[in-house]
């Protein structure tokens, strides 16, 4: 891959790395392949850790602030990636994009209230929109051929008065849907209709693969973007996550204001010193690792699919239109939930995501980590396809 070497395998045990140190905490023991948390076994852009290595070097850490190019980098990136332009004033932080929606719901909801999230879909949407008394609304995506859709009739259906936001993930995890523009026209139009705000997780839009295009809720229509708070960040791209740094993007003046009196409240707008150097780094000069690191994944994704075909034909790849944390359909295996999560666990030693934590619709599937160098995948494959031969038929 040109300069970047994706294929290294590089010992993250010992570094507090949550994916390898602390497996025993989730899955009860440590002697795992680990596939799970969605963050790459990839170093890191040079640029960036040129940059942070040059900000270690002058040895003085103190309380930081954000300067103007900071918030265009956001601006130039969000329009070159994906043709939305922004304004710099609409841009606020927060130190992840889980925290902008807990702030969201602070915000905009109070005990009561109703919050909508589309299962399966990542774990922490629940914590959020059940947070301090709201309740939440599921409206499951529907399976249709392999593929997940939004299901615009049972939302309609489960809108009434005391419903006031819908969590959106964008592109989803774990489905690895890149939403079309008709898909979220609709939900655009039920959202006004219905006066909605529209909390956009968009973290992972930077990772899209060949044939799709990720179109940010926002950018749809004037009327959209002011019911629309956007959530990006440069961590899963970059594999930054640890540096705790996040855009929330808030184009109507009201909205935006009510958001900012929650992050005054909590004092956390200071944000992370090297999150925010990295930041700036890998939107500003980061670019070419990226367009190297999706060839490598996609590649990454044929070879899991063409594997899987030739070795494990009970096993299917929801094949992703972005993310790299696809679901794999295990349903064809024939085992309950139980003794699919045992089967990969405790048989095959490999630590994924059990497709049940994700909610309704997850069941039958485990989440699999495809940021990895090829050779732990197919290590990976190959002790799921052991595993699976042992079982009795």
């Amino acid at each position: 891959m040109g300069t970047y070497n994706f294929d290294a395998i590089i010992d993250r045990h010992h570094t507090s790395c949550e994916k390898w140190d602390f497996m025993t905490k989730k899955f009860g023991r440590d002697d795992l392949l680990a596939m799970w948390v969605a963050d790459m076994d990839f170093t890191a852009p040079p640029e960036v850790t040129e940059v942070l290595k040059n900000r270690v070097d002058h040895g003085i850490f103190g309380y930081t602030g954000k300067s103007d190019n900071y918030f265009r980098s956001i601006v130039e990136w969000v329009e070159k990636r994906h043709k939305w332009e922004i304004e710099a004033e609409w841009i606020r932080h927060s130190p992840g994009v889980v925290p902008a929606l807990s702030m969201a719901v602070l915000a905009f909801t109070k005990p009561g209230d109703g919050i909508i999230v589309q299962p399966p879909v990542y774990p922490p949407f629940f914590s959020a929109a059940s947070g301090r008394g709201r309740h939440i609304i599921e409206n499951p995506l529907v399976e249709r051929h392999g593929r997940f859709e939004m299901d615009f009739e049972d939302l309609e259906k489960k809108i009434d008065s005391s419903v006031k936001m819908i969590f959106l993930c964008s592109p989803h995890n774990p489905v690895g849907r890149v939403w079309t523009k008709e898909e979220l026209t609709k939900l655009g139009e039920i959202c006004l209709r219905h006066n909605l705000i529209v909390v956009s997780d968009e973290i992972h839009s930077d990772i899209i693969y060949k044939g799709f295009h990720h179109i940010p809720m926002a950018s749809l229509s004037p009327e959209i973007a002011s019911r629309t708070i956007t959530c990006i960040a440069p961590s899963k791209t970059f594999n930054i996550a640890g540096l705790s740094t996040s855009a929330v993007i808030i184009p109507d003046p009201q909205i935006r204001d009510a958001y900012t009196s929650v992050l005054n409240f909590l004092h956390i707008d200071g944000g992370n010193l090297f999150g925010t150097f990295a930041l700036e780094a890998a939107y500003r000069k980061g670019e070419p690792w990226l367009l190297a690191l999706l060839e490598y994944l996609e590649g990454n994704v044929n070879f899991i699919e063409k594997y899987l075909t030739e070795n494990l034909p009970d096993i299917k790849l929801v094949r992703p239109e972005g993310t790299y944390v696809p679901f794999l359909d295990c349903r064809g295996l024939g085992l309950s939930g139980e003794d699919l999560f045992n089967l990969m666990i405790n048989k095959a030693r490999v630590a994924m995501n059990n497709g049940a934590w994700f909610g309704t619709g997850g069941e039958g599937f485990m989440r699999m980590n495809i940021a990895t160098p090829r050779a732990l995948i197919k290590e990976g494959l190959d002790r799921i396809s052991r595993a699976v031969a042992c079982i009795e038929k």
